[in-house]
This record gives C-alpha cells, structure tokens and sequence, in this order.
C-alpha cells in the first residue's frame, strides 16, 4: 500500500519534472503556475476536440452556444449560488485599496517597517469565479425565458479555489472547459449521462486508463457531511478519474446533475414556466494535459501518433 511520504515524494518528482521540461512555469504564488509552449498546445487541442465531439453528437444541430466571462464576478456571486454557505474554505475576493495619499503614506510606512500592509486594504464588491458555470446563471436570469431551452452553453473559464497543494494536479487558479444545459429535468440528466459517456471516450483515446465513479463535493462544516451523504446518494455529481500516482485516483473531468438549485435561485424557467433544471460537465483543462504527460511524457515528438492527431499537435 502506498504511504503518505511515498505520494508526497512523487508529487514533487513530478512538480520537478514538468518544471525541467518547462511545461509548468513558476509564478511568485502557491499554486498558481503558467503552462509553457507544449503544455498550451496540448490545451488548445483539448478545447478544439472536445468542442468538435460535443457539436457533433447534440441531437440538435447547432445546439452548442459559446459564451465568455471573466474570472472577476460581482461578490454577491458567491451568495446567489450558495458557494458563501457551502465552500467558504475555496472562495477567494478582491482587496483594494481607497485611501487618500495620507492612508497611503501609513501603508507605506508599515510596508517599510517590515509590518504587514495588507490591512490598509478592504474587500471589495468583486470576487474571484470558483467555477465556470456560474456566471452563466446570472446571465440567463437577465435575458428571456425561452433562452432556457436546453440548449447547451460551452465556456472555459478561469477558476479560483483556495486549496494550495505541493501536488501539480490541484493548482489555486485553473482552467475548466464546462458544457452546461439549463432546461428541463430530464434535458438535464440526460445531457449529464451523454456527456460522462463522451468524456470517457474522449479521454480513454487520448490514451488515459479513466474510471467514472460516484463523488461528492467538499462542503463545509458538520451539516457539509449530510450534504456530502445526499448528493452522492442521489447520484449527483460523477467524476472521470485517473490514476496519476500509484494507488490514488485524481479526478480530471466532472459531470454534475444541480436539480432546481440555480433555476430556483436565479429564476430560470422553461418556456412552459416550470424552474429549470441544470447539468455541468467540466474537462479540467491542465488535469488533463498533466495526466497525458505523466502518461505519455513531456516530449511531444515522442507521443503516440493517434493522440497527437487527435489534438492537432503535428506542428507542436
């Protein structure tokens, strides 16, 4: 069986590694890397197929929609969605500063006494995005109801959790591909069971030995455990894992089933006013690229020629 130190020691093989091969480039956080040259390449193919397989196999031709946001949302996001309530561990908000030039002289009189500065700052009404999808609620909220006619929404987006880790796979800042239907209960489940059903196959061709299995999410404090219980008793949330060190599996996409949580909080209804319901499925975009260099290695010349046909690598 393996042992704490032996995941430990691994983890920071692998850290070491991607660093030497520049997949990973260090920043001045914990957590928070840029992705170098072959690791981007790697990503941007992901993006392309994913999109490709997803647009071909929707029922409906030209189902797939794509939107942007940025990873900066309005703060009261956190209490719209309940993240506030559930993962206060995870969240993160935005400190500014608003003084005059004398509260400006004391930050930098602490700042030069080697004092900490940080609490001449306040928070401000902007938060950082825990999950892609969120924003898109909102959205949906300010536009006509017939919007929400299970028409599949596609977005990559920048996301903030507050869980630094020696390991490379749980970065602070990430990047999830999220394809996401808001409609009715069973456009919902069935768009989570497509998807996890894709996402296996998508994934197992790149090469990657993937397991789909029941989850559930990390919520917070002792009524979290009952929450935790519920979900994965109802079969909410699935993730496609993968093992990265031995012995332990890491998830690297997700399909979540939400019921009436954001219909019901945002206001979202079907064109027949029922509350909607929604579905998420998320590629995690450096998951995967990291798992397909523990896998296959860093060099992408030496890859197997099927996988980089898939992602369009031949001028990687």
């Amino acid at each position: 069986m393996t042992t704490e130190p032996d995941v430990l020691d691994a983890e920071r093989a692998f850290e070491a590694e991607l660093l030497q091969a520049q997949w990973l480039l260090p920043t001045l956080g914990a957590g928070v890397t840029g992705t170098g040259v072959a690791m981007e390449a790697v990503i941007q193919g992901l993006q392309r197929l994913a999109r490709d397989r997803v647009a071909r196999h929707l029922p409906r031709p030209g189902a797939l929609q794509s939107v942007r946001f940025p990873p900066v949302n309005g703060r009261s996001m956190l209490e719209r969605t309940d993240y506030v309530a559930s993962f206060p561990q995870l969240l993160g908000t935005v400190d500014v500063f608003s003084g005059d030039t004398k509260d400006h002289r004391r930050l930098l009189a602490d700042r030069e006494a080697g004092l900490p500065w940080d609490g001449h700052l306040h928070t401000s009404d902007y938060a950082l995005v825990p999950a892609a999808c969120h924003p898109l609620y909102a959205w949906l909220s300010q536009v006509n109801a017939a919007t929400v006619d299970g028409t599949v929404w596609t977005i990559t987006g920048d996301c903030f959790r507050n869980e630094p880790s020696p390991d490379p796979m749980r970065l602070v800042s990430f990047r999830m591909l999220e394809f996401v239907l808001v409609g009715s209960p069973e456009q919902a489940v069935a768009h989570r069971t497509a998807m996890l059903e894709l996402g296996q196959g998508l994934l197992a061709g790149l090469g990657l030995a993937v397991t789909v299995e029941g989850a559930n999410d990390p919520f917070f404090g002792r009524a979290g455990v009952m929450l935790a219980k519920g979900q994965r008793a109802a079969e909410l949330k699935f993730e496609i894992t993968t093992e990265i060190y031995p012995g332990r599996n890491t998830a690297i996409s997700s399909g979540n089933y939400h019921e009436d949580h954001f219909g019901a909080e945002f206001d979202l209804r079907t064109p027949d006013g029922s509350v909607a319901h929604s579905a998420c499925f998320g590629f995690g975009l450096e998951r995967i690229a990291l798992a397909l260099a523990r896998t296959h290695g860093t060099d992408l010349r030496t890859w197997p020629e099927s996988v980089r046909d898939l992602l369009g690598l031949d001028a990687a």
